[in-house]
């Protein structure tokens, strides 16, 4: 019977190939040249900024960034797409700002966790990365100077709001000015196999994220809340019959079995952060602002502080209300609206607003992402 496989591809012409990586060796060459002379420039911005005496002018420079980010992107013909575009240019541009002043950034820890990823994507490897125990320590490291920034989860797309960060908002003063979102894939990672599995640890966040998939496969599980997703994986390295939920960088880091590697119940899954320093982002053009507010007892005032924002044209894209744990049944609403607190229209508005609330505050303001 005949050999019906099929014949091997015919072998690269080395020399065409060595034409080619040549033509590569070049490009590079000019990449590196352009490089360290965007980065000389990057040196000379620096200290522009430390001679103009204007708050808000420092090495990390959102509304700057956000421009730049899209400025790339609508001129990108490709192959390369979006997302690897803005991977690289974020080391560059990582690069370009701990040559103006090296940064601190705080995040919730240990290193490998989802808001470690989230601090690394946005701010990127040269800068200073500082693993905490909680999402309020984020807030009082970066209150007390020992980091120049944080960043906090503040929203799930499927668990809705991390209340944790809301309560951590209202008594501090420090204000968003930058935010980044993060596709998020659960694991569930053990020594064990999945028949062995008794105990389950995570993050109450990624707990509520897998509800139903352990509804299903782990039913007689005791679910048992963590710190944080590593926090869990470490706890699950212990025993022989636990398992943790969490990224898969954490199963490499403390020796566990990537059981099954997506568990979450809604395939996009995103969790969205927001960076706090002392101060909100300059004004892009393309703005969006969180604040929040208590309103007054009478009837009607909820209705009356919405009406008060759409006369003005502002559009409100989230409101969400919390206890005060001030007094019994009073409540905080936190609001997200694409607008910037220095808009002629806002400063309007928020005048307007204090008659209609017992206590209001703009908690950040920065570039849009969406």
């Amino acid at each position: 019977m005949p050999d019906k496989r099929p014949e091997p591809a015919a072998a690269a012409d080395p020399a065409a190939l060595d034409q080619l990586r040549a033509r590569v060796d070049q490009i590079d060459d000019k990449i590196l040249a352009l490089l360290n002379e965007r980065a000389q420039l990057s040196i000379e911005i620096g200290h522009a900024k430390s001679s103009v005496a204007r708050a808000g002018h420092a090495a990390y420079d959102p509304a700057r960034e956000a421009q730049v980010y899209q400025r790339l992107l609508e001129r990108s013909a490709g192959p390369l797409p979006a997302d690897a575009v803005r991977a690289i240019y974020g080391q560059i541009i990582s690069s370009s700002r701990s040559l103006q002043a090296p940064l601190k950034v705080t995040f919730l820890g240990p290193e490998a966790t989802f808001s470690h990823q989230a601090a690394l994507a946005q701010f990127g490897s040269a800068t200073a990365l500082i693993p905490v125990a909680s999402i309020p320590d984020v807030f009082r490291e970066t209150e007390a100077g020992r980091s120049d920034y944080g960043i906090v989860p503040i929203e799930n797309s499927t668990e809705g709001p991390v209340t944790f960060t809301l309560d951590t908002f209202v008594d501090s003063e420090l204000k968003a000015c930058a935010e980044f979102r993060l596709e998020i894939h659960e694991a569930l990672m053990s020594r064990c196999t999945l028949a062995e599995v008794t105990v389950v640890y995570s993050h109450p966040q990624a707990i509520g994220q897998c509800r139903n998939w352990l509804r299903t496969h782990l039913p007689k599980a005791t679910l048992v809340e963590t710190a944080s997703t590593v926090a869990a994986a470490a706890q699950a390295a212990r025993e022989a019959n636990a398992a943790a939920i969490g990224p898969e960088l954490a199963a490499a880091a403390y020796g566990l079995k990537v059981l099954e590697p997506r568990i979450q119940d809604a395939a996009g899954n995103v969790t969205r952060f927001l960076v706090i320093g002392p101060r909100w982002a300059q004004r892009s053009g393309r703005d969006r602002m969180a604040m929040l507010f208590s309103i007054k007892d009478r009837v009607g005032v909820l209705r009356d502080v919405l009406a008060l924002f759409a006369s003005a044209g502002i559009n409100l894209t989230k409101i969400e209300s919390r206890p005060s744990k001030r007094r019994a049944w009073d409540y905080l609403f936190f609001v997200d609206l694409n607008a910037h607190p220095e808009d002629p229209t806002v400063v309007q508005a928020l005048r307007e607003l204090q008659e209609l609330t017992v206590f209001s505050k703009v908690i950040g303001a920065w570039p849009r992402t969406d």
